[in-house]
């Protein structure tokens, strides 16, 4: 998109789980204001507000309001094999709808960080200089992302995970909690490293690597 992700505009929450939750109090932190909450299920349940946000409708709601007045905020959260998240960001960016990238503040990212549309940086969250973040990725609370790593877009970093410097990790990958990835290792697309592993050597895409009885195991998934 080549319109610019400001910060004045008013943010409509879509979804309304514990991600969304997470979120809600992310943005209201950061000063952040809502016109409301898009979600089906509340939508047909006929509720009207949900904590102190007015309820809009399903994302049918979507349909009658100007893309280019308010910034959406994916609520959705993201687990391994779905594509729920990555689904709706892209068809709402297709509608002309922007992401701005949000920032807890008690997180700390480098001035030379570059973080695309859709990017949840969470609280306690670490991102260093020269890193750059692609689209819908979360980087979840107190997760360290360290000096000059590239994450491809709708990557998922779990809370506590640490990133060392120059590591890449590719399109839709995700990164467990607690995991520790090394330098300059590259995580392929699709890939899931597993709660508590610590990876010292490329992972190929659509490969899982977990912890089992104490040992490594690779994956096809």
């Amino acid at each position: 998109m080549n319109r610019p992700l400001g910060t004045d505009f008013p943010l409509i929450l879509i979804g309304a789980g514990g991600h969304a939750r997470v979120l809600q109090e992310l943005a209201q932190a950061s000063g952040r204001q809502f016109l409301g909450v898009c979600d089906p299920q509340l939508a047909s349940q006929g509720e009207t507000t949900w904590r102190g946000l007015p309820v809009l409708g399903g994302d049918d709601a979507l349909e009658e309001i100007d893309p280019s007045s308010v910034g959406l905020v994916n609520g959705i959260g993201q687990l391994v094999g779905s594509q729920a998240r990555s689904d709706l960001h892209e068809r709402l960016n297709t509608a002309g709808f922007m992401f701005p990238p949000l920032v807890h503040p008690a997180a700390w990212v480098a001035g030379s960080a570059r973080l695309a549309d859709g990017v949840q940086v969470m609280a306690g969250a670490i991102v260093q200089p020269d890193c750059r973040v692609n689209r819908n990725v979360i980087i979840n609370t107190r997760a360290s992302v360290d000096h000059d790593c590239v994450i491809g877009q709708h990557v998922h970093i779990a809370p506590g995970a640490t990133l060392c410097g120059g590591v890449q990790v590719g399109e839709g990958a995700f990164i467990g909690a607690g995991a520790v990835i090394i330098q300059g290792i590259r995580v392929g697309a699709g890939a899931v490293v597993g709660a508590g592993v610590t990876l010292t050597r490329d992972l190929d895409a659509g490969l899982t690597m977990r912890c089992a009885a104490g040992h490594l195991k690779h994956l096809r998934h």
